[in-house]
């Protein structure tokens, strides 16, 4: 059953329907990121290969979860370039080879939207994030979500880029579908 036909989605979390616990389905998610370059002219694109995760949802609606991203699958169809990336400049991998994302709280937004904070984990630097999470796909048995997230490069100590030729800005779009357990 679709979200979009399905009117008030997020109140499955209000009247209990969605609550126990869930696993990420890494065949059905993916994360990617882009940052702008060459002072805008271009955008490097790339992926995170591997996740993992959970969320939990109690009888009264409250949401909890953790995504986990291997940073040594990264994936910019540039070997130089991805290895500069998992080097200590950027997600430095040798010592923080994952990225966390950590739920702390959601809040039905709309029938199909959720309002997330969190903490994100990244090269050994938690920042906390605020994000919107949109519900694509919705079946008693699983959901699929996507969110975008804007990060700041040099809050996770990522401020490489010679001539600031490099956006400090990622953005990085997940779409993660999760089973029930």
């Amino acid at each position: 059953m679709n979200a979009s036909a399905t009117p008030g989605a997020t109140s499955q979390l209000a009247d209990g329907t969605a609550a126990g616990s869930w696993v990420l389905d890494p065949t059905g998610s993916a994360a990617e990121f882009r940052v702008r370059h060459f002072w805008g002219a271009i955008t490097v694109h790339g992926t995170l290969g591997f996740m993992a995760g959970e969320v939990t949802v109690s009888s009264a609606g409250a949401v909890t979860g953790r995504i986990s991203f291997d940073a040594r699958s990264l994936d910019t169809g540039h070997q130089q370039r991805d290895k500069h990336l998992r080097s200590a400049d950027f997600f430095h991998t040798d010592e923080h080879p994952q990225a966390v994302l950590t739920v702390t709280s959601v809040r039905p937004a709309g029938p199909d939207g959720l309002e997330c904070q969190g903490v994100l984990d990244v090269a050994g630097h938690a920042r906390p994030v605020s994000f919107a999470a949109h519900i694509q796909d919705v079946t008693g048995r699983a959901v699929v979500l996507t969110a975008e997230l804007q990060v700041d490069r040099a809050e996770f100590g990522m401020t490489w880029s010679p001539l600031h030729m490099a956006s400090m800005t990622a953005r990085a779009t997940v779409k993660a579908r999760f089973t029930r357990a």
